[in-house]
C-alpha cells in the first residue's frame, strides 16, 4: 500500500516528531506502521499513514465490526450485548439537547444507534463513507450520505461522532463544517480514545486503541481540548465511557501472538479494565472519553 508522510501536526502545526510505538495492524493486513510524538505539544498520530485512495482496504475485515450488521465469535457477540446497551445509554446523553429534535451522525457504518434513535421519534442523518456499510444503513430507511457536503442545507441540534474523529484525515476542514452544520444551541459529542489511559500504558503496541492504520490520530484530554477551541469551539463536559475499557482490553488481549481469547486472557482483559477504570477515578484519564462541544 502507499503511504503518505504527515508533516506538520493538527494541533499545534510542529514539524518535529519522536518515535513512540511500533504497532500492528492486527485487523486486515498485519503490516506494521509507527506511532510518533510530536515533540511539542505530544500528539501521536500514525506516522507515515495510508494514501486516502488506499483506506478502504483496511476496513475489508469482518473484525471490523462496527461495519457489521451481525457479528461472529466471542469479540463480536460481546460487541452486540455491549452495543444493545449503549444504544439506549447514548440516546439518554444526546436527548437533553434535542430542541428540535434533529440529529447527525458522523461515521454512522450500519446506522445502528440512528435506527435506535429514529424509533424512538427523532429525525435522524448520517454520513458513512463506506459502500457496505451505508447500503446496510439505507436498506432500513435512513437516509445516509457519503460525506458531510452532500447533507441537505440544515442544521442540527446534536452531531455525534462515535469513535470516528480519530479515523479522519483533514482535522481542521471537518470540524469547521461541523461547526457551520450545528445549531446555535446545539452540541457536539466526540468519543475517542484516550491514549494516556492505565490499559493504553499496560498493552503498549498491542492497545486496541491504537488499531493502525485505521487511527490516523491518538488524542489525549489536553490535545482534544486544543484543538476543538483552535476551531471555534469549547468543551463543555467530558464524560467516561467505563465500558469501553473493557471491549479494549479484550481486543487487547486478542492482539498477541495466537489472536485468541482464553478464558485466560478474559479474566486479565477484566482485571486490566477494571484496574484502568479504578485509576481514572482520580486522574480522568478513563479508556475512551465523550467530549461534549459547543459553540
Amino acid at each position: 500500500m502507499s503511504l503518505e508522510k504527515v508533516e506538520y501536526c493538527p494541533i499545534c502545526k510542529g514539524k518535529s516528531f519522536q518515535p513512540f510505538l511500533l504497532c500492528k495492524d492486527h485487523t486486515v493486513t498485519g503490516e506494521l506502521f509507527h506511532v510518533e510524538k510530536c515533540s511539542n505539544c505530544k500528539m501521536l498520530l500514525t506516522n507515515p499513514r495510508p494514501i486516502q485512495a488506499s483506506v478502504p482496504a483496511y476496513y475489508k475485515s469482518s473484525q471490523y465490526i462496527s461495519h457489521q450488521r451481525a457479528a461472529k465469535g466471542l469479540i463480536g457477540h460481546i460487541y452486540v450485548i455491549v452495543r444493545y446497551f449503549t444504544l439506549k445509554w447514548k440516546l439518554s446523553l444526546i436527548k437533553p439537547y434535542l430542541t428540535n429534535n434533529t440529529l447527525l451522525d458522523v461515521g454512522c457504518g450500519t446506522a445502528s444507534f440512528l435506527l435506535h434513535c429514529k424509533q424512538c421519534g427523532v429525525e435522524v442523518f448520517g454520513v458513512e463513507p463506506s459502500v457496505e456499510a451505508r447500503l446496510q444503513a439505507t436498506e432500513q430507511n435512513i437516509r445516509v450520505e457519503e460525506s458531510l457536503e452532500k447533507l441537505p442545507r440544515q442544521k442540527f441540534d446534536v452531531i455525534t461522532l462515535w469513535h470516528v474523529l480519530e479515523h479522519i484525515y483533514d482535522l481542521d476542514a471537518t470540524l469547521a463544517v461541523l461547526k457551520e452544520k450545528l445549531a446555535d444551541h446545539g452540541i457536539i459529542f466526540i468519543a475517542v480514545p484516550n491514549w494516556q489511559c492505565s490499559d493504553a500504558s499496560y498493552y503498549k503496541d498491542r492497545w486496541a486503541g491504537y488499531d493502525v492504520p485505521r487511527h490516523v490520530w491518538h488524542f489525549s484530554r489536553q490535545n482534544m481540548s486544543r484543538l476543538v477551541e483552535n476551531a471555534g469551539l469549547k468543551v463543555k463536559h467530558v464524560i467516561p465511557m467505563k465500558l469501553d475499557a473493557y471491549y479494549v482490553s479484550l481486543l487487547s488481549e486478542r492482539n498477541g501472538i495466537d489472536g485468541k481469547n482464553t478464558l485466560s486472557n478474559v479474566a486479565n482483559a477484566i482485571k486490566t479494565a477494571y484496574r484502568s477504570n479504578a485509576r481514572a477515578e482520580y486522574d480522568n484519564n478513563y479508556s475512551s472519553m465523550i467530549y461534549l462541544v459547543q459553540k
